[in-house]
C-alpha cells in the first residue's frame, strides 16, 4: 500500500500530535482535519490518530472561518504575528501542518523543526511544499523513521540552529 497512510504512519502521526502543546491549522487544513471529529466508522488502527487530534488544543489561523468547537481557538490578523505570540508562551512545542501557513512561518523563521513524511509515490499534481519561499533554507537531517510501507518520516532543523 505504498503512497497511502497506513497503520504505522498513522501511529507515528498520533504520537507526534500527542507530544505537541497545540496544533496550528490554516483554514484549508482545518477543514480537511474536521473529518476526524465527524468520522463514525473507522478501522481500529485509525482511532488513536482521531483520539490524538480530537484531544489536542487547536488554533485556527483564518480570517474567513470560525472554528466549530473541537477544542479550537481562532487566531485572526497576521498569521506570523499570531504564531509569534503563541511561541512566546511556555511549553514544549507547537505543530503546524498544511501548505500556505508553513510557508509564511518558514519565511519568518518561526519553524524550529520540520518533519516531512515521504511516500514512495509520484502523483504528478498538487501543491508544492514551500513553493515561493523567499530565500533558500538549508536544513540538516536529525532523524529518520522508516515504515514497513516504504514511507519514511524525516526530521530536519534549520542549519543555523545547529
Amino acid at each position: 500500500m505504498a503512497g497511502r497512510p497506513d497503520e504505522e504512519s498513522h501511529q507515528h502521526a498520533a504520537q507526534t500530535i500527542a507530544r505537541a502543546d497545540a496544533i496550528i491549522l490554516g483554514r484549508t487544513t482545518y477543514e480537511l482535519m474536521e473529518f476526524w471529529c465527524t468520522a463514525e466508522e473507522l478501522p481500529a488502527w485509525m482511532r488513536p490518530f482521531r483520539e490524538s487530534i480530537t484531544a489536542a488544543k487547536k488554533y485556527l489561523v483564518s480570517s474567513t472561518r470560525e472554528p466549530d468547537g473541537w477544542s479550537t481557538e481562532l487566531r485572526t490578523g497576521d498569521p506570523v504575528d499570531a504564531i509569534r505570540m503563541l511561541k512566546q508562551q511556555p511549553g514544549e512545542g507547537l505543530y503546524v501542518g498544511g501548505v500556505a501557513l508553513p510557508l509564511a512561518l518558514a519565511d519568518a523563521g518561526l519553524i524550529d523543526e520540520y518533519e516531512f513524511v515521504v511516500y514512495p509515490t509520484l502523483v504528478g499534481h498538487g501543491p508544492r511544499l514551500f513553493e515561493g519561499l523567499a530565500a533558500p533554507l538549508d536544513l540538516r537531517l536529525i532523524g529518520t523513521t522508516r515504515f514497513a510501507s516504504g514511507a519514511r518520516a524525516e526530521r530536519c532543523v534549520p542549519a543555523t540552529t545547529l
